[in-house]
């Protein structure tokens, strides 16, 4: 889960995750301040720790106990260190009583909104939060801090948490009872701020002109004079790493993209015109759509889908780089998300989420090495990356696809001619997003064909056609998601559009289901 950016960026900040829904929330708001940081699991190597010469420690939160045996602990090289700590909720429990202080269950517990009352003068809040002052906070706890390690005091306390807020200023040690990460905590990103830029004396060097220009000189290391082959699938994140790579090494790299039949409309074209026409990267398209469909006939389950789907595009890039010839690597557009979701730190089910990326390596057989550029990246910062390096602001914008595409928004059976309808549908909910002037305060929107098919009147005549459903959601980095409120008249009028201008469907429903942490791909 490290990348070395200690060689790379003067400041960094290692967050330990002790398996919180929000862990990523935190590497959020210290990259949005400017601070490059990465998250490790609490059970990280203590000797790569130390190598790694964090300026900063952040403990995040975790549905764990301090007060069982088994529960999770901050290895000793985090009090070893010297470096500033902040502890954030189990983050802050299991510092207190690791450092001689007492943990208890108690009666009382805080969930959801909270004020905290600022106890005394702190350098975790700088001067945003004065004595006296009492800001809103997000509470999620029933266990708390009940007796304080020696040399620490109370900064901050609340009705239902008497230590919401500790501090040892002498040696910089902070904990907090409350989560600063979430929204729900407004000034949240303030004490990310203090805490990186006040606290760890850390200055903001993450930018991605800076992230843009060390990446190049990894790749032209990285790769030397081999040949790469990258992998687009339509999407902004690969055509970012395409860009990315082609302005280190040009020519040495050449891009596949398969049109394996479950494209968007007029994606195929798109593609070939910004590479081939607006950056001139090599460029060779395979038609696949044939071989993709034939595999996945009479398929209906989605994960199958996607690992039938992964297989393929496995098998075509290798055929295709034996085609090429000498190719030593191969790229793709993974994102740190990605990385996040496909690597349990605590057990849980996240392992399987992301189980159609390659990120835990390529068939042995391929004997190609994976360069991901963008595994460091947020998806916001992807697409700012990409406004640096001139990709249109049309492409940066694209709400993210799927890599299995249109075949996991066909629930049932994917044939040609549900594809055509849902393609064709598609296209109309985009344009009336467009239209109405929403697409760019949409993170996503697609539409799903039902596996259910409604009887419905149509001028004089009964019709016997497809139910679609329609999605849009909101997000920040692609972790969680919240429905987009569009209005009744828009409903309306986009529903009448897609009845009228895709044959097979006669009834049309919108899904205003939220989204936990993890994909939010419906399916």
């Amino acid at each position: 889960m490290h990348f070395n950016a200690v060689l790379l960026y003067r400041f960094m900040i290692l967050i330990l995750d002790f398996g919180s829904q929000v862990t990523q929330l935190i590497a959020r708001r210290v990259r949005e301040a400017g601070v490059y940081c990465e998250i490790w699991p609490f059970s990280a190597d203590p000797e790569k720790i130390r190598q790694l010469a964090p300026r900063g420690i952040i403990l995040s939160g975790g549905p764990a106990s301090v007060l069982d045996d088994q529960s999770p602990r901050a290895p000793q090289v985090v009090w070893d260190l010297n470096v500033p700590i902040l502890g954030i909720c189990y983050g802050q429990q299991t510092m207190a009583a690791q450092l001689g202080g007492a943990v208890d269950a108690g009666k009382t517990r805080e969930f959801g909104r909270a004020n905290i009352t600022i106890q005394q003068p702190s350098a975790l809040f700088g001067n945003f939060w004065p004595v006296g002052h009492a800001p809103q906070v997000w509470m999620s706890h029933g266990d708390h801090v009940a007796k304080l390690p020696q040399g620490f005091r109370v900064i901050a306390s609340s009705e239902g948490a008497p230590f919401a807020a500790i501090a040892h200023e002498e040696k910089k040690i902070f904990g907090v009872q409350f989560h600063p990460e979430v929204a729900h905590t407004p000034d949240g990103a303030k004490l990310f701020q203090q805490f990186v830029h006040g606290v760890c004396g850390c200055a903001p060097d993450w930018t991605m002109t800076s992230f843009r220009k060390s990446e190049i000189e990894k790749i032209r290391t990285k790769v030397g004079q081999e040949k790469v082959i990258c992998g687009l699938s339509g999407g902004v994140d690969s055509a970012v790493a395409a860009v990315l790579i082609h302005e280190a090494i040009r020519d040495q790299l050449t891009c596949i993209f398969v049109d394996h039949g479950l494209l968007r409309a007029g994606e195929r074209e798109q593609v070939e015109t910004l590479f081939k026409q607006h950056y001139n990267i090599p460029l060779v398209v395979v038609d696949a759509a044939t071989e993709f469909l034939g595999a996945l006939a009479g398929v209906s389950d989605p994960e199958v889908k996607r690992k039938t789907i992964g297989k393929l595009f496995i098998d075509v890039f290798e055929r295709e780089a034996k085609k090429i010839g000498g190719a030593a690597f191969l790229a793709q557009g993974t994102l740190y998300p990605d990385v996040i979701e496909s690597v349990s730190f605590t057990g849980g089910p996240s392992v399987t989420i992301k189980s159609h990326h390659n990120v835990g390596g390529l068939p042995a057989r391929m004997n190609l090495k994976l360069l991901e550029p963008l595994r460091e990246l947020f998806k916001d910062e992807v697409r700012a990356l990409g406004r640096d390096l001139g990709l249109p602001e049309a492409f940066v914008k694209r709400h993210p696809f799927p890599g299995p595409g249109l075949a996991i928004r066909v629930l049932g059976d994917v044939t040609p001619e549900r594809l055509e309808i849902l393609r064709n549908a598609d296209a109309v909910y985009l344009d009336a997003i467009r239209q109405a002037g929403l697409y760019d305060d949409i993170w996503q929107a697609f539409a799903v064909l039902l596996p259910v098919r409604s009887v419905g009147v149509m001028g004089d005549g009964r019709t016997y056609d497809n139910v679609l459903a329609l999605r849009a959601v909101t997000s920040v980095d692609g972790m969680t998601a919240d429905s987009f409120a569009f209005s009744h008249e828009f409903l309306q009028r986009v529903s009448t559009r897609l009845v009228n201008e895709v044959r097979g469907i006669n009834r049309v429903v919108y899904d205003v289901t939220s989204k936990p942490p993890g994909t939010i791909e419906w399916e």
